[in-house]
């Protein structure tokens, strides 16, 4: 059954999969000079995520989605497993966001451009870099437009949690939006970034409750991203290889 699925993944579900991503950035580009890029860029990259996962066959769970108010705008910290985390929060969150992503991914073909005129948000690891991203999300993140930060900075590379950045927390502190720790599990068994091949498996997100912003500038920096590491992990599977 596992030699089906490799051949099925490899042979059919990754050049449609090619594909379709071409064909979501052209749209979400074509959009963006239409000026309308942020509804469709949320409803086409759901789609595509969604699509996704259908595409490879995967199971998804998601609990506590209640939590999320709609018109409240948050920034969502999450672990990073692998590169299946991008497509269940994009499609099955249901919450409207812009990413926090690495300056380089910029150069990604189709994606980085698109990335661009969506308004996600680019940094790098300098204090400047940070500035410039406080800036940007702060005329970004209104109306119940919400921020994800993957705040290990990379995925994991044995499926456990590495320490956070401190940047994260600096940038969430100064953007002042109550924030929300998200726990993934599944993603790392599915396709790490050692693994050649996607593998079966189910996705797992899980929606903490949400902190307000009065409650974690109550606390220094540090002790604040423990306690935040600490109820992401809390949630986090083991055996996840």
């Amino acid at each position: 059954m596992n030699f089906l699925y490799k051949l099925y993944s490899f042979c059919i579900a990754l050049p449609l999969f090619v594909i379709i991503t071409i064909i979501t950035a052209l749209i979400i580009m074509f959009a963006a000079l239409l000026g309308d890029k942020d509804i469709v860029d949320y409803f086409m990259c759901k789609w595509w995520s969604r699509f996704t996962c259908r595409l490879f066959l995967l199971g998804i769970k998601v609990e506590g989605r209640e939590k999320l108010s709609k018109k409240q705008s948050y920034v969502f910290l999450a672990n990073h497993q692998g590169y299946f985390d991008i497509f269940l929060i994009y499609g099955y969150l249901g919450h409207n966001f812009k990413w926090m992503m690495k300056e380089y991914l910029r150069k990604i073909p189709f994606v980085g451009l698109a990335c661009k005129v969506s308004g996600q948000i680019f940094v790098d690891d300098t204090r400047s870099g940070i500035q410039k991203a406080v800036q940007q999300s702060r005329k970004t993140l209104q109306g119940g437009m919400s921020m994800v930060i993957f705040p290990e900075g990379t995925r994991t590379f044995d499926g456990e949690m590495g320490e956070f950045k401190r940047g994260a927390f600096m940038l969430s502190n100064e953007i002042g939006l109550p924030i929300v720790p998200m726990t993934i599990n599944g993603s790392f068994k599915i396709f790490s970034r050692k693994a050649k091949s996607v593998s079966h498996g189910t996705l797992r997100l899980f929606v903490h409750d949400v902190i307000p912003t009065e409650v974690y500038r109550q606390h220094p920096t540090k002790k604040f991203m423990q306690d935040t590491w600490d109820i992401i992990h809390s949630k986090l599977e083991k055996n996840e290889e």
